[in-house]
């Protein structure tokens, strides 16, 4: 969870909302925080990969499921851009284009010859990040020094930067899905994944007073790389070396991740099926792999990391809406928390997304509309043929 996003969130968010950024992280960390419970209460009674690609094929409709589906390729193939160009941003500015494709393509070539990040991996990595942002946090003294604090971005700026500083929390769905690995989970599932966020955002919470306190809302707003700026000059190339490393763990999760989706889709019929097709070397599935790859690299090439931030929230928000519509639809056996929780989290993903720039509504909007074609096409081809 703790990952690419938390290095460069800040600074849009901050021009936003101003001083009053931590508002928008308190409404980013409580709408994760429903959606990891709903998610939970889903995975609990339906063990399967796919998340609410499935659950809302099996509440709502297939419709549904697929836009489900394809609103989490979307949103994840704009974090991949987004997570290529700030790792790029923190190791070459000047080069941070190129060296972002050069990432994505090195990235995907990896995926396809079988390498992947393990679980140990992953735990050591952001252990490695938050032990070096508890430290930037203890030697900036938390908040101090004469910065500038006082503007306020009003009410709509709040709402729009807590859908940008939703990016900083992406990865925390994982938690949800782990049901059939744990014991007496209807207990200790909600137990893990509210302790774990509440520790995120308390982490961010500090670190974001830090960052306002010592560089002020205005500096903030302008910064590249604003966790590299809070830190001592002399720790630059760690902070650096650390932002790299948490950034293209997450950007190898998420080229795997979107990889498999498109395959898993394909193989059901909701996608055409040449992406379903794998390497027998390796049984990766290579040509999704490609194609997620080649659409992540025209993004980064193209689109301002601030508006990728924002499409990918745009479309993973609406990927929890549908999420929360599929909990709403759950027999009252399967429940693990009131109704009335995924009815609010329904409303707050509609919302946050409501509120995010237009380009980014924009481009979720379009590649919706794109997908249901797709999708009405394919359906009409299956029935057709059955």
């Amino acid at each position: 969870m703790v990952g690419a996003g938390v290095f460069y969130v800040w600074a849009p968010a901050a021009a936003l909302a101003g001083s009053w950024l931590l508002v928008s992280l308190m409404i980013a960390g409580s709408v994760a925080l429903v959606n990891a419970v709903t998610m939970a209460q889903l995975a609990l009674h339906n063990p399967v990969s796919g998340g609410a690609y499935q659950f809302g094929r099996k509440y709502v409709s297939p419709r549904a499921g697929f836009l489900a589906g394809w609103m989490f390729l979307t949103g994840k193939t704009a974090s991949a851009a987004a997570i290529a160009v700030i790792a790029a941003r923190y190791l070459a500015p000047d080069y941070a284009t190129i060296l972002a494709v050069g990432l994505l393509a090195v990235f995907a070539l990896a995926n396809l010859s079988g390498l992947r990040t393990t679980a140990g991996m992953s735990i050591a990595i952001v252990t490695l990040v938050v032990a070096m942002l508890v430290a930037i946090i203890f030697q900036s003294g938390f908040a101090g020094g004469n910065a500038e604090t006082s503007h306020f971005g009003g009410v709509y700026g709040v709402a729009q930067a807590a859908g940008l500083m939703f990016f900083a929390f992406a990865g925390y769905a994982r938690m949800a899905t782990l049901g059939e690995e744990v014991r007496n989970p209807t207990v200790v599932l909600p137990r893990v994944i509210v302790g774990t966020l509440v520790g995120v955002l308390v982490l961010y919470a500090v670190l974001g007073a830090a960052l306002i306190g010592n560089l002020g809302v205005g500096a903030l707003a302008t910064s590249v790389a604003p966790i590299a700026d809070l830190a001592p000059d002399s720790w630059r190339v760690v902070v650096i070396a650390f932002a790299s490393l948490a950034s293209l763990g997450s950007l190898a999760a998420i080229l795997a991740g979107l990889s498999r989706t498109s395959m898993a889709m394909a193989r059901q019929g909701d996608l055409p099926i040449f992406l379903a097709r794998v390497w027998p070397r390796t049984s990766s599935p290579a040509v999704a792999e490609i194609t997620m790859a080649i659409i992540a690299i025209v993004l980064a090439v193209l689109v301002d990391p601030v508006w990728l931030v924002g499409a990918s929230s745009s479309a993973v928000l609406s990927y929890y809406a549908i999420a929360h519509l599929s909990a709403i639809g759950q027999p009252e056996r399967e429940r693990l928390i009131p109704r009335v929780v995924p009815w609010v989290g329904l409303v707050a993903c509609v919302a946050l997304v409501a509120t995010l720039p237009w380009q980014s509504i924009a481009v979720g909007g379009v590649s919706a509309a794109l997908g249901l074609t797709i999708w009405g096409r394919v359906e009409r081809r299956r029935r057709n043929h059955s």
